[in-house]
């Protein structure tokens, strides 16, 4: 949950694909693998790289070979952080295949200069979710000479399809990587034969690499119903039927075998013959009898009922309903649930980054793909406010029609905001969003403040004096359009939990534009007026500086109040920070950001008297896909009788979202404390990342997070103990009027 936790989930999931890589995608397994030339000592160079190496090539961080500084040989690589925060550089290499033995040991030389905010080191995973280490825990930091390090894994060849390795800089700071070394028990790789991966069939099938084949047709309402009836079976086979559970299909390929004939029928009856036939066809299956769950507290159960009431005739319903049956495993090989926390990993989902999506079938294929991983793996599919099914329905003939990648990619932005997920969205860098949006900004920036879209704050200030505004104005239009209007028409295309994070989303790029000026009409207390206003490309603006909080994570306010910022705060300085609080009146804990580290359970051990239960956590299930249960209660805080006795106030708002609400929750089971500010951005619990057709990556909230009561926490955010929000004059007195209330409220007797 925290930045670091989300950099290193980014690890855990990069695909490193150098020139020693096979494609994973389409599953071009070899039958005999040669034995890899690694190049772990980077000597071999062509064009200036590393032959063989992924580097890092981003506008925070650099990757380069060099041959000044080396530990062997004539060259070693360097990661240089360069700008920003919460990223991440790295070097790494896969081999596509795996050894027989049961230990691998990586290990190789590191340098460090200034490294901070993060940690260096060496990683290595073994693929698919067999093992993984970065070495975190070591916690490499500072400046030091070459140093010796290794990392070994558990290796299990039944299990691994890629061993992938690098190096990693997270933070701030240089590191230099050199002289890496392989070995699984004991032996050097060089001297063991790779081990030919399984043929998988669904890797096999290359049918429809180039496009689905699927015409351009009309859609009435006899094909809107099999669109339909197509989505529903096609998405439940996916994740019921075994024999796809065990990959033998490309289950994409499937659908565009099947498609044709099921546009070709005239009718249900029709229709249903070809499903029917369909499912037979895909092979056998041990069944079994309805299981009692009584063992587990169910908070979510599948919805199958439209097996009965879609109108299918009765052969179909019975295929249907033995496929319900049908005895799983609890393997899939599209999902599996993460080690430990149990939200979705969305495996084998080919992201067809190069396909054009004036391809009807794979328009429909995105569809189907994100429509079931919500009905069947999204724990909050009860608080969409709607039935899903009718999601399908409205969104067949929208994708149908969304027939460029302008009108396809704004259809699934706006499918996607139907699950009113705050961590729901278009997450991947994308052009036609950009030019949607505008690729210019002002020199300024808006919140909607007392329901009014107000400038609070400038990106560069000099640039925002010369345009003429201050902190304060009110924008009521936009080049002629009322800000009324505007947000009305941007809702669809902002995916959010709630109406406050929407027009949190839609105030970040109100004053974006693809011209060179913003027409914009401005009150000022009785006084309105006009002013254009010029725009500067995005990426000459220091976008993110309004959340970037330079000040010190700990202050006293004054001599019997304590200001904690919980977006700046590190671990290791808490011990410290204990000695001068607990004597306080009040602590005032800011939740108004997100953490910089995970540390609800290292500050609830020094504010709580007991371990306290502070949150449920549900989770989906592979061999009953649509089924939520509850975890085990989640508590923080243990036995300690020199808890803290002040008064605690949290913080919160808008910006409050995911980790930062976690912990807000788990702060509020202190015996004395008051949770205050305005709504949150009520989507909390892990994320689950997956691609759509067209290179489209999103997400969902993959976990179900509730009050220990069983209260929602997802649209509704964190319990509010006192509502303040900040007002236009507070804003334009430079007040934080949140921080002015509580300690108001610490001072009440």
């Amino acid at each position: 949950m925290t930045r670091i936790r989300s950099i290193l989930k980014q690890i855990r999931r990069v695909s490193i694909l150098p020139l020693l890589c096979i494609a994973h995608f389409n599953g071009m397994a070899q039958v005999k693998p040669a034995k890899p030339q690694l190049n772990l000592d980077f000597e071999k160079v062509k064009n200036g790289r590393p032959i063989g190496w992924g580097i890092t090539s981003n506008s925070q961080y650099a990757g380069q070979l060099d041959s000044g500084i080396v530990q062997h040989g004539k060259y070693s690589v360097s990661l240089t952080h360069l700008d920003g925060e919460g990223g991440f550089g790295n070097i790494g290499i896969t081999i596509p295949y795996s050894y027989p033995g049961k230990k691998i040991t990586l290990s190789g030389y590191l340098k460090t200069e200034n490294v901070s905010d993060g940690f260096a080191g060496f990683w290595m995973r073994i693929d698919p979710k067999v093992a993984f280490d970065n070495m975190n825990k070591q916690q490499i930091k500072g400046t030091q000479d070459w140093t010796k390090y290794e990392i070994t894994l558990d290796l299990d060849p039944t299990k691994t399809k890629a061993i992938v390795f690098g190096g990693i800089l997270i933070g701030k700071g240089k590191m230099w990587i050199d002289n890496l070394n392989i070995q699984i028990d004991g032996k050097d790789i060089a001297t063991l034969e790779p081990i030919a991966p399984a043929r998988i069939p669904a890797e096999e099938d290359h049918e429809f690499d180039q496009g689905s084949n699927i015409g351009t047709f009309e859609l009435d309402q006899n094909k809107q119903k099999a669109l339909k009836d197509l989505g529903l079976i096609w998405g439940f086979l996916k994740y019921y039927h075994p024999q796809i559970a065990a990959g033998n299909y490309n289950w994409d390929y499937a659908l565009f075998r099947v498609l044709p004939k099921i546009l070709a029928a005239h009718n249900q009856q029709q229709r249903d013959q070809v499903l029917t036939a369909w499912i037979r066809s895909l092979g056998t299956y041990d069944t079994q009898t309805d299981t009692q769950e009584e063992h587990r507290e169910i908070k979510l159960r599948p919805d199958l009922s439209w097996i009965s009431s879609s109108g299918f005739s009765a052969t179909l319903q019975l295929e249907l309903q033995k496929v319900r049956k049908a005895k799983r495993n609890g393997s899939n090989y599209y999902i599996e649930l993460a080690s430990g926390i149990g939200n979705p990993v969305i495996n084998n989902e080919n992201p067809y980054a190069g396909m054009d999506m004036k391809d009807p079938g794979y328009r429909i294929l995105s569809l189907y793909r994100y429509w079931n991983l919500i009905q069947y793996y999204f724990p909050y599919k009860e608080q969409i406010g709607k039935d899903w099914k009718t999601v399908l329905d409205e969104f067949i003939p929208k994708m149908v029609a969304a027939d460029n990648t302008k009108a396809y990619t704004l259809t699934t932005l706006e499918l996607i905001g139907n699950i009113h997920d705050t961590h729901a969205n278009i997450w991947s860098k994308n052009k036609i969003i950009d030019e949607f949006r505008g690729e210019r900004i002002a020199a300024c920036y808006a919140d909607f403040i007392q329901d009014k879209a107000v400038i609070t704050g400038f990106h560069d200030k000099e640039r925002g004096n010369i345009a003429g505004l201050k902190v304060g104005d009110i924008l009521t239009s936009i080049n002629g359009k009322p800000i009324e209007s505007i947000v009305a028409e941007q809702l669809k295309y902002y995916p959010a939990s709630n109406l406050p994070t929407q027009r949190r989303d839609i105030a970040n790029n109100l004053l974006r534009s693809n011209d060179s000026t913003l027409q914009l009409t401005i009150q000022d207390g009785k006084k309105v007026y006009n002013r254009s206003v010029p725009t500067y490309p995005m990426d000459k603006m220091p976008l993110y500086s309004k959340y970037r909080n330079t000040d010190t994570c700990f202050k006293m306010l004054d001599r019997d109040i304590a200001y904690f910022n919980n977006g700046n705060a590190k671990r290791n300085y808490l011990s410290d920070l204990v000695e001068h609080v607990k004597n306080t009146k009040g602590l005032i804990i800011d939740c108004r950001n997100y953490p910089s580290e995970f540390i609800v359970h290292d500050v609830c051990s020094y504010l709580l008297p007991r371990a306290t239960t502070f949150t449920k956590i549900t989770v989906g299930d592979i061999s009953t896909p649509g089924l939520f249960y509850t975890l085990v209660d989640q508590k923080t805080g243990n036995t300690n009788p020199d808890y803290y006795k002040g008064k605690v106030v949290i913080l919160v708002n808008e910006i409050t979202q995911s980790s930062a609400e976690f912990h807000a929750m788990a702060y509020s089971t202190h015996p004395n404390a008051l949770v205050i500010g305005s709504t949150t951005a009520a989507a909390d619990g892990n994320v689950s990342p997956f691609f759509l057709p067209g290179g489209i990556r999103t997400m969902f909230s993959g976990i179900g997070i509730y009050y220990p009561n069983g209260d929602d926490t997802q649209r509704v955010g964190v319990k509010l103990d006192v509502d303040v929000s900040p007002t236009i004059d507070g804003i334009k007195a430079g007040k934080d009027e949140v921080l002015e209330k509580a300690i108001a409220l610490i001072r009440q007797p």
